[in-house]
């Protein structure tokens, strides 16, 4: 009877053991998937950042953490007091899945707005995974202070054309009161064509 005590003993401590590793590994399994399942997420880099007076923003749209994604459009917000949007560029992240028709959505630099930019591969491919760079887009910096870039109208599709989740929130971009260089360069040479005026018509002139 003691040596059948001492068995089961044994066994269930080595059962209880195996359990343990079993759980153990389990967790680290569920961790791993997590992160490898991270929600994706839509971002804005802007350089330089803080920028001044002047000066030309440029913000990246970003995508990360994605699944075949086949199309995407979204709308940014801004105030135009700080900054006016002039120029646009395709990102590389989508085209690198195949031929692309894009657009950088209308603009309207009074209102502060950026309308319906979009992307969408051509044809039965498969969409784009990973992250990258979606859209860049150039601002003249017009004036200072703190603008915030807000998302709108945000829809992203994989290759079966159905709803991708995505992640987004604002953006902040402060811009300083001290002007770049070239802004004093233009307003110093200003202030000298209006002295070497005056210097001329102080000038008598000759009878």
């Amino acid at each position: 009877m003691l040596n059948l005590n001492k068995r089961y003993r044994n066994n269930s401590n080595a059962t209880l053991a195996l359990a343990r590793r079993l759980a153990a590994a389990v967790l680290l399994a569920a961790g791993t998937a997590s992160a490898a399942l991270a929600a994706p997420a839509l971002s804005i880099v802007a350089t330089p950042d803080p920028v001044k007076p002047g000066a030309t923003l440029e913000l990246d749209v970003r995508v990360a953490d994605i699944a075949d994604l086949y199309a995407y459009q979204f709308s940014l917000s801004f105030d135009p007091a700080v900054l006016q949007a002039s120029g646009y560029g395709a990102g590389g992240f989508l085209s690198a899945a195949g031929p692309v028709f894009a657009d950088g959505g209308a603009v309207d630099n009074a209102a502060g707005t950026i309308s319906f930019a979009f992307a969408s591969l051509l044809g039965a491919v498969p969409g784009a995974s990973g992250g990258g760079s979606l859209a860049h887009f150039s601002f003249n910096v017009v004036g200072a202070g703190t603008t915030v870039l807000n998302f709108g109208d945000v829809l992203f599709l994989n290759s079966a054309l159905n709803d991708i989740a995505v992640g987004y929130g604002p953006a902040t971009v402060v811009v300083s009161s001290v002007p770049e260089p070239s802004a004093y360069l233009m307003f110093g040479a200003g202030l000298a064509g209006i002295a070497a005026l005056r210097r001329r018509q102080a000038v008598p002139s000759a009878v």
